[in-house]
């Protein structure tokens, strides 16, 4: 088994999961590394929020050492709040720390931060720049293709990161504008691998264990992130190990180990945010796994309606009972 280093921490060569907003909490990270996540990232958190000691901020932070190695994902656009921000990740003892500069949502883009970074490559190097000064710990960044199909600059973005002392650089292979429409374009990715010498992370479309080796082989990436392709399906992680391990492929998961795999997901992101918010924040993690069953659409109807842990036991039981006739 190939295994790749960002700055000194060792990473298995086979996938990792990618930072989602709302979706990546440390319940999904724990689940996806149990099933053969070689790396994950988290959510993103707010440069300025935790300069001010935002108390919600702070608390997307936590790694636990079921997770590692794992990095926390900043965004922002102003170097002044970096020291204090870092100052504060650092607590959570991060192996690594990752800036966002390809979210595309617009209350991020919007604002200067994520994707916009490309679109201010002197900024970005400062941002950049104040992250490595300030870490302890290697730093990485996340960028797009580019602004929009006119403005492709993934190459020169990936050079300045690589220039001002970043230790990993992951390429999402679509343009902000693109949003997650459209194919992720590998050609990019390919481009930015031959510009520069640092680690180069390959994100985009890979929802299969061909896909990922496919990705690998278009690319000469060093790695694989996955995002989208592991909603409801750590089993994607534990695919993809055993091809690098010259294992033989596994059946897919029959509905009871779904169900059971569903289940502890969301009784450890109850356990981390409480019966409250973990019930309201599983109901989409919920409807992930439960896609493609039978009666899909009636089961992920009622996880819309999920607002305590007793709801939860009620549904797998339903869904069983249905499926057992």
């Amino acid at each position: 088994m190939d295994y790749i280093s960002i700055g000194n921490v060792r990473i298995k060569k086979t996938a990792a999961l990618a930072p989602m907003a709302g979706v990546a909490d440390t319940a999904f990270r724990t689940t996806a590394k149990r099933f053969g996540a070689a790396y994950v990232v988290g959510e993103m958190v707010s440069i300025k929020g935790l300069a001010y000691s935002d108390r919600k901020s702070a608390e997307l932070l936590s790694i636990s050492d079921a997770e590692r190695p794992a990095a926390v994902q900043l965004f922002g656009c102003e170097p002044e709040f970096v020291p204090r921000a870092v100052e504060i990740a650092e607590r959570y003892s991060p192996d690594i720390i990752d800036l966002n500069a390809g979210c595309p949502v617009p209350k991020v883009a919007g604002n200067g931060s994520g994707s916009a970074l490309m679109k201010d490559p002197p900024l970005f190097g400062k941002m950049v720049e104040a992250l490595v000064k300030a870490a302890h710990v290697p730093v990485t960044v996340k960028i797009r293709a580019g602004w929009d199909a006119e403005h492709i600059n993934a190459c020169e973005i990936a050079h300045i990161a690589e220039e001002c002392g970043a230790a990993a650089v992951a390429v999402h292979g679509r343009t902000k504008n693109q949003m997650y429409s459209g194919k992720a374009d590998r050609s990019i990715i390919a481009r930015v691998k031959q510009t520069v010498g640092i680690p180069v992370i390959g994100n985009g479309d890979v929802e299969s264990a061909e896909s990922c080796v496919s990705m690998y082989r278009e690319t000469g990436c060093d790695l694989v992130m996955i995002a989208r392709g592991a909603y409801g399906n750590p089993w994607l992680f534990r695919d993809i190990d055993d091809f690098f391990e010259g294992r033989p492929p596994r059946p897919a998961p029959g509905l009871d180990e779904r169900l059971e795999v569903m289940r502890e997901q969301i009784e450890l992101l109850v356990k981390c945010k409480g019966e409250f918010t973990g019930m309201k924040e599983a109901r989409a993690q919920a409807a992930f796994y439960l896609k493609g069953m039978p009666n899909a659409a009636k089961y992920r109807g009622m996880c819309g309606k999920l607002s305590k842990a007793g709801d939860l036991y009620e549904l797998i039981k339903l869904i069983r009972t249905e499926n057992e006739q």
